[in-house]
């Protein structure tokens, strides 16, 4: 028999960078690739990504979003047609300079984005406004070459869907910029159990090349805020930098508006930080690869493995489910699909079967709840959906809590630096103070809230008129 056991992983509140490591790694979410900054998702973990990507691209085709895919690679020529949007992404650029043996005379980008061949290929297809509108996606990788790396959050390679649309005016592209924002808030609340704040970017913050980025922030277990999805209006730029031209109604020929909009691998990253314990992942159900794990105890006596199987037959029409019956002692197994983040682990032993029972356990809370064998399927998704419930409330208590009103500098440090969170102030809307803030703080503004308060009348930093009440937070 196996004595391999779990080892600790690192106290969240000591050292929670080295939590999130032990975590990632001892979960078996991700492996570190041979190539700087770059990780090997292991099933367990693209398993994650699958149900995520599953739950999203239903989403975008119930609002008519075609998936299509374009080339990695990006002429260099290409890309300096948008100045500003080239300006954004210089130090992350990744190049090709050889192929086949030979000095390539146009050296060719890795994507960093796709918006540059998406214009080229609505450039080449586009010609009424009978086209239009065009509503595409694209699930691919990009590279960023990023100085400093972390697992999900920030890698040299990483998932992600980008979304690219073309209408015939702005109020239209903004009205689907807006839609896709809100799609993505709902799947984090809905599907991940997390909360955001939905608004918008600063000027200076902003996407490069966009007229308008929204933003979803999310706030993490060690009071930093994530970046976890954004949507631009593009305006008409793109499409003026690529010579993109349609007819429209009056046979005149007039450059079309577009949007983009992403969100990334990172999200696991979210779900780590958010749910997460000292004991490992704490999984939503929604996007558990295993909903139900099954730990038979005792199974070497009569009958125990038999009933088992019979109940992982019964419940895996309906949940994720698995059974373990490998050779580890009972207490290893329990430490293992804990730090996988398990929603539910069902314990079965002789004396369940003589009761009738089974005993279900909650990764999240530990509570354990006695359930009749008859009444399984039932009990298991009313506790799944409680589950989903309460992981959300919790994470939304403690965003309420560690969100802060400040009215000026010196508080705004002290609360920034002894308990970290979300700091809602008042802000001019000038970038030099934002510019300063953040030289000052290392904290960025997050988003220019939909929801805006009056928290007072001047500038959190020059103490002139306000405009905006934002959020300002330190983040990943």
């Amino acid at each position: 028999m196996s004595k391999k056991k779990i080892d600790a992983i690192t106290d969240m509140n000591i050292d929670f960078p080295q939590w999130y490591t032990d975590v990632v790694k001892k979960a078996e979410l991700i492996e570190y690739a041979p190539i700087k900054g770059c990780v090997i998702f292991r099933p367990y973990g693209f398993r994650i990504w699958e149900l995520i990507q599953n739950q999203l691209d239903n989403m975008f085709k119930a609002e008519e979003v075609e998936n299509v895919y374009l080339p990695m690679f990006v002429p260099l020529s290409m890309m300096e047609k948008e100045k500003a949007h080239v300006e954004g992404f210089s130090p992350e650029v990744a190049l090709v300079t050889q192929a086949g043996g030979e000095e390539l005379a146009d050296p060719l980008c890795i994507r960093p984005t796709s918006e540059i061949l998406f214009c080229n290929h609505f450039a080449d297809i586009i010609q009424s406004y009978r086209d239009l509108p065009l509503r595409y996606n694209q699930w691919c990788s990009v590279v960023r070459w990023e100085k400093t790396t972390r697992p999900f959050l920030r890698t040299s390679e990483f998932l992600w869907q980008e979304g690219h649309t073309v209408h015939t005016t702005n109020q239209e592209a903004q009205e689907q910029a807006i839609t896709m924002f809100n799609i993505y808030a709902k799947h984090f609340e809905d599907n991940l159990a997390i909360p955001v704040i939905k608004g918008k970017k600063s000027e200076k913050e902003k996407f490069a090349g966009a007229v308008t980025t929204f933003t979803i922030e999310s706030l993490m277990h060690d009071g930093k805020a994530l970046q976890s999805g954004t949507s631009h209006n593009l305006g008409d730029g793109f499409a003026r930098a690529f010579n993109i031209t349609f007819s429209d109604k009056d046979n005149n020929l007039v450059h079309p508006y577009q949007t983009s909009w992403g969100v990334s691998s990172r999200m696991i990253g979210a779900l780590i930080m958010v749910h997460g314990d000292n004991n490992g992942l704490v999984l939503p159900p929604k996007v558990a690869p295993i909903q139900v794990i099954i730990v038979p105890i005792a199974q070497k006596e009569k009958g125990v493995t038999e009933r088992a199987e019979q109940l992982k037959n019964e419940l895996a029409p309906h949940f994720r489910t698995k059974l373990d019956i490998t050779d580890k002692s009972p207490g290893w197994k329990f430490s293992e699909y804990e730090m996988k983040g398990v929603p539910i682990r069902l314990e079965l032993g002789p004396k369940d079967i003589a009761k009738g029972q089974a005993v279900l356990v909650r990764r999240d809370t530990g509570e354990k709840v006695f359930v009749p064998l008859d009444d399984l399927t039932k009990e298991i998704e009313n506790l799944l959906t409680i589950i989903q419930n309460d992981l959300y409330k919790k994470a939304q208590n403690r965003l309420k809590e560690k969100t802060y009103v400040v009215d000026n500098m010196k508080d705004f440090e002290t609360t920034l630096n002894t308990t970290p969170g979300f700091i809602k102030s008042m802000w001019c809307g000038n970038n030099v103070c934002e510019e300063k803030i953040k030289e000052q703080t290392s904290a960025t503004i997050r988003c220019i809230p939909d929801e805006q308060e009056t928290l007072g009348n001047t500038c959190l930093y020059c103490g002139e008129k306000a405009k905006h009440m934002v959020y300002f937070a330190k983040a990943y």
